[in-house]
């Protein structure tokens, strides 16, 4: 039986192969890794931002993660999702593990919102592995409704 390797990057041809390896890396991951930062231990959760007249609302994936150990600040028009997860390294004699897919380590995702935000009534909530942020924006950032009179 033949083993496949990966090439080492030395021995790859063209420059569209590192480009186009680094187009689809991680593609199928449902977590990306923040490399840039602390050596490639941060996990960035996926998150969804919508809008309406009167708040914002963010969803952000933090699966596996206590209600205790996530933090949610708002600082300087900035909100900040973090968390940490550790690893459950529990062996038992006559046990190996197979295979481990499951992520360890600190999540972290920062976002910059463009409108003022009422910072004593964000309320975050978290249920299934999701937390729920609403960030009501100030009264003076609301759009007015002007009605214009014929005359």
């Amino acid at each position: 039986m033949r083993e496949i390797t990966r090439a080492p990057r030395s021995r790859r041809r063209g420059w569209l192969d590192d480009d186009f390896e680094q187009m689809f890396e991680g593609f199928f991951r449902p977590m990306r890794i923040l490399e840039e930062n602390n050596g490639g231990h941060d996990l960035i959760p996926s998150v969804d931002v919508s809008e309406n007249d009167d708040h914002f609302t963010v969803h952000a994936e933090i699966p596996g993660v206590k209600k205790e150990d996530i933090h949610v600040t708002y600082e300087n028009g900035v909100l900040t999702v973090s968390a940490e997860t550790k690893s459950k390294t529990e062996e038992k004699e006559g046990e190996r593990v197979i295979r481990q897919e499951r992520r360890y380590g600190k999540y972290m995702r920062s976002l910059r919102l463009g409108a003022d935000i009422d910072e004593s009534k964000i309320k975050a909530n978290y249920k299934d592995g999701v937390v729920e942020i609403n960030l009501p924006k100030a009264e003076e950032v609301k759009p007015k409704r002007i009605s214009v009179d014929v005359g």
